[in-house]
C-alpha cells in the first residue's frame, strides 16, 4: 500500500512568548523570554517561584463565559491553539468540506490539575454537595478534542494522547498516519497543558527538577550551559492541521512544510532518569520512516528541558543518531524562552520546527553564557543570536517519564 503525502496547511499556539504564532515566533527570534515569577498562585512557601505563563489570554475570544467556566485551562487553552489553527488554513472557507474525514487529535500530559487541585480543597472544606458537577469533563484530557469536533461539527477520529511531555510529538506523528493510511483527509493535531498550579509546581519541585533561580527567572531556562539548574515549567498548546496533499491541492491550500517521519522507542530504563539509546533509536527510526540519511538534516528543535543529565544525554543521544553529521546540525532549544510545556511542549515545538522551515530562520537558544564542553554538550546549539540559515529537512524531538520518545521529521515543501 502506497502511504499518502501528509502536508502542514495550519498553524496555532498560545504560549509563554505569545498568544498567536505571528508573535510568538517573533518574540522567538528576537530571544524574548517569555519565563516570570509565577502570578497564578502565591508561591513564595516553594523552592520554585518561577514559571513560563500564559499572559494576558482572552477565553472570550474563543468561547462563550458559561462555556469557558466549565473547562479547566489547558482544555482552553487547547481550543484557542486548534481555532487558530484551523481558521489559518482555511478550512471553514470550504463549501465541500467532508467534515466525517476531519479528525481531532489534542492530548495533554497532565490535563486538568488545577481544576483537581480545587476541588480536592473544597472537598475537605464542603464535604461532597459541594463538587461541581462539571468537575469530571472540566478536566478529562480528551476533553480538548471532544469541544473541538462539537464546535465544528467534525466527525472523523477524536482522541486525545497521553505520554508526558511526548504527547504533542506522538499526537502530530500519529495522525500524520491516520492520513497517510486513508484513515481522513485533515487532522488536527498537537498537545496542550495548564499544571502550573501548587500541586503542579510542588510536585516537580520536590523531584527536585526544577530550577531555583527565582532571582533571574528570564534566564533560569539555560539548556547546554554549566549553570543550568533544572527546567522551568511553561503553559499552553501548540496545534497543527495535517492534511492529504492532494486534498491541501485540490483547494488551493497555502502548504508550510510536509511532515515525512516518524519515530517512537521507548528507554525501557528508568522512569525519569534518561539514557542515550531511546532517543537514539526514536531518531533513527524517524530518519528511516521519511526515508533521509542524517547529512539530509539541518535543523533540530531539541527537547533541551535546560536539566544536567537530560541535555547531555539529548546531546550524546544525536551524536549517536546522525553520526559525524552531528556537529554539523543547528540544534535549539526553544525551552530556554517559553519553559517546558509539559504535554503541551511537542506541539508548540513542532509549530516552531515547521516555521524554522517555511522561513528558513533558527530562533536562538538563549541563556547560553558557558556551554557546557565537559560534559560534551559540544555541538552547534545557536546560542543567544538566531540565524538565517538553510533548513531542507528538520527534527523536533520530545522525550517524556517513562521512557518513552517521539522524533517528528519535517521537510521543505517542493509541490
Amino acid at each position: 500500500m502506497s502511504k499518502k503525502r501528509v502536508v502542514i496547511t495550519g498553524l496555532g499556539q498560545v504560549s509563554p512568548v505569545g498568544n498567536d504564532v505571528a508573535t510568538a515566533w517573533q518574540n522567538l527570534l528576537n530571544g524574548v523570554s517569555g519565563i516570570g515569577t509565577i502570578t497564578h498562585f502565591d508561591a513564595s512557601a516553594l523552592p520554585c517561584q518561577i514559571a513560563g505563563e500564559v499572559k494576558n489570554f482572552d477565553v472570550n475570544q474563543y468561547l462563550n463565559s458559561k462555556e469557558a467556566r466549565r473547562m479547566d485551562s489547558f482544555i482552553h487553552f487547547g481550543i484557542a491553539a486548534a481555532l487558530q489553527a484551523i481558521d489559518d488554513a482555511g478550512l471553514d472557507d470550504m463549501a465541500n468540506l467532508d467534515t466525517t474525514r476531519v479528525g481531532v487529535n489534542i492530548g495533554a500530559g497532565i490535563g486538568g490539575l488545577p481544576a483537581i487541585e480545587a476541588t480536592a480543597r473544597t472537598l475537605v472544606a464542603h464535604g461532597p454537595r459541594k463538587i461541581n458537577p462539571f468537575f469530571i469533563p472540566s478536566s478529562l484530557i480528551n476533553l480538548i478534542a471532544g469541544h473541538v469536533t462539537i464546535l465544528k461539527g467534525y466527525q472523523g477520529p477524536s482522541y486525545g494522547m497521553v505520554s508526558a511531555c511526548t504527547t504533542g510529538a506522538h499526537s502530530i506523528g500519529d495522525s500524520a498516519r491516520l492520513i497517510a493510511y486513508g484513515d481522513a483527509d485533515v487532522m488536527i493535531a498537537g498537545g496542550a497543558e495548564g499544571a502550573i498550579c501548587e500541586m503542579g509546581i510542588g510536585g516537580f519541585a520536590a523531584m527536585k527538577a526544577l530550577s531555583t533561580r527565582n532571582d533571574d527567572p528570564a534566564t533560569a531556562s539555560r539548556p547546554w550551559d554549566t549553570g543550568r539548574d533544572g527546567f522551568v515549567m511553561g503553559e499552553g498548546a501548540g496545534i497543527m492541521v495535517l492534511e492529504d496533499y492532494d486534498h491541501a491541492k485540490k483547494r488551493g491550500a497555502r502548504i508550510y512544510a510536509e511532515i515525512v517521519g516518524f519515530g517512537m522507542s521507548s528507554d525501557a530504563y528508568h522512569i525519569t532518569a534518561p539514557n542515550t539509546d531511546g532517543p537514539a533509536l526514536g531518531i533513527k527510526r524517524a530518519l528511516a520512516d521519511a526515508g533521509l540519511n542524517p547529512e539530509d538534516i539541518d535543523y533540530v528543535n531539541a527537547h533541551g528541558t535546560s536539566t544536567p543529565l537530560g541535555d547531555a544525554n539529548e546531546t550524546q543521544a544525536l551524536k549517536i543518531a546522525l553520526g559525524e553529521h552531528a556537529k554539523k546540525v543547528v540544534v535549539n532549544s526553544t525551552k530556554s524562552m517559553t519553559g517546558h510545556l509539559l504535554g503541551g511542549a511537542g506541539g508548540v515545538e513542532a509549530v516552531y520546527t515547521v516555521l524554522a522551515i517555511h522561513e528558513q530562520k533558527s530562533p536562538p537558544t538563549i541563556n547560553i553564557f558557558e556551554q557546557d564542553h565537559e560534559a560534551g554538550c559540544d555541538l552547534d546549539y545557536c546560542a543567544n543570536e538566531g540565524r538565517d540559515m538553510q533548513i531542507r529537512a528538520a527534527i523536533s524531538n520530545s522525550f517524556g517519564f517513562g521512557g518513552t520518545n517521539g522524533s517528528l521529521v519535517f521537510k521543505r515543501f517542493e509541490g
